[in-house]
């Protein structure tokens, strides 16, 4: 009986265990199904943000947009800047937009530019949002000459009429202190050539200013030489040069020495002058030695009368048209067979650069010479040049025979006269 009751005890214990261990199940589940407030809060928060990048979206996929590359720059006081603006469509449609300015700090000046002249209001065309169909708009802004040094904001407008706009935030530093130094070179300062040589010096105008310059070009050269400039790619001289701000501009500078110009070596001075910058730039050119003369006459005939074995004179015109001296001349002659040929000097010792010398030639025929024209060469060279002439000599029929045969005649005439008054009367 006492064993049973104690079994009886140990097994409603163990039912109250059993169901104490279902209750505590129960509840952990049900805590573990409900949400708690902070969990809710995170919930909420995360649909908020996410709505507001899905309205942020769809606000950009529509509309314009403006911008330029460089918003923010460094200029000196007084200096004039202009921002390239680009303008899109978002949404693929035309907008008619106006462009204003606002926030401009107190004496700044800029106006809206297309086309070269002064706009308040474009047309952005329709279409895709990531192609490249933008209008060419620049904002020019004038810096005051007196202005404390510092950095400016500015803010640019543009409205469409469906009442869609866009800003762009402009940030100028004024700063007295250069932001570039512009440069004038050449990477081939420093040519070499003979005389008559047309030389060419491909050259670069480097603006680092932040504002266009225009650079007048000029070039001190000596008397007789020519110097021209001629923008890359183009065949027209000029006389001034156009350089973006921050771009450069090729240039070829053409230089041709005169005809004469003696051996040496020649500096050309140019320059590139602009309202801010003054650019120089020395192109060497080394003329090197030309070897060149001629053989005429002073009046340049090439021919002349000669006569049997007897010796006829022309006088020879020899110049030296190179720029360096000539030395050790000599002289030389082709005649037919038998004739002879001879000079006043038949060696020229020296013959400056430019100098004329006349020198005569001796020509006798041979002694059977038969009347007509022949050919005759003279020449003069030495070991770096020489010149030749050819002659036509006529020979003619010596006056002593012509006399003879005249003498002869009148003899006859004298002889016929004489049997004619003799015999004549019979």
């Amino acid at each position: 009986m006492r064993h049973s009751k104690l079994v009886s005890r140990r097994k409603g214990a163990a039912a109250a265990v059993l169901m104490a261990a279902a209750m505590i199940l129960g509840s952990t589940a049900a805590y573990a199904e409900e949400p708690s407030d902070t969990d809710g809060a995170a919930n909420a928060l995360t649909t908020e943000t996410e709505s507001d990048a899905k309205t942020a979206k769809d606000a950009q996929a529509s509309g314009i947009d403006m911008s330029t590359d460089y918003p923010g720059v460094t200029v000196k006081a007084g200096d004039t800047v202009n921002f390239p603006l680009d303008f899109t469509s978002l949404d693929g449609e035309g907008h008619d937009v106006a462009l204003s300015a606002t926030s401009l700090p107190e004496s700044w000046s800029g106006y809206f530019r297309g086309d070269n002249k002064e706009i308040t209001k474009i047309h952005v065309k329709g279409g895709q949002a990531d192609t490249d169909d933008s209008t060419d708009v620049q904002f020019s802004l004038s810096v005051p000459a007196e202005i404390e040094e510092g950095t400016y904001e500015m803010e640019l407008e543009a409205d469409a009429d469906d009442g869609k706009s866009d800003t762009l935030e402009l940030e100028v530093t004024v700063s007295q202190e250069e932001s570039g130094q512009s440069d004038f070179t050449s990477e081939y300062p420093q040519q070499q050539g003979m005389a008559g040589t047309s030389f060419s010096f491909e050259t670069t105008i480097v603006n680092n200013r932040s504002t266009n310059q225009t650079y007048s070009l000029s070039a001190e050269a000596p008397a007789g030489w020519q110097v021209s400039f001629t923008p890359s790619g183009e065949s027209a001289n000029v006389a001034s040069l156009s350089v973006d701000a921050g771009g450069s501009q090729g240039m070829t500078v053409g230089v041709v020495p005169p005809e004469n110009v003696e051996k040496g070596e020649y500096t050309i001075p140019c320059a590139a002058v602009s309202a801010n910058d003054t650019l120089s730039l020395d192109l060497i050119v080394e003329v090197t030695g030309t070897y060149a003369l001629t053989l005429s006459t002073p009046d340049g005939r090439l021919s002349f009368d000669a006569y049997e074995n007897k010796e006829s004179s022309v006088t020879l015109s020899i110049t030296n048209t190179g720029n360096v001296d000539l030395t050790n001349l000599n002289l030389t002659s082709q005649a037919p067979t038998d004739w002879e040929v001879s000079f006043s000097e038949s060696t020229i010792d020296t013959l400056e650069a430019g100098a004329t010398k006349e020198v005569t030639a001796y020509v006798t025929p041979c002694e059977n010479a038969v009347t007509g024209d022949y050919a005759a060469t003279i020449s003069v060279s030495n070991s770096e040049t020489s010149s030749s002439a050819d002659f036509r000599v006529s020979v003619k029929t010596s006056t002593t025979w012509g006399l003879a045969a005249a003498g002869v005649i009148v003899v006859l005439v004298l002889v016929l006269g004489f049997i004619f008054k003799k015999y004549g009367r019979r």
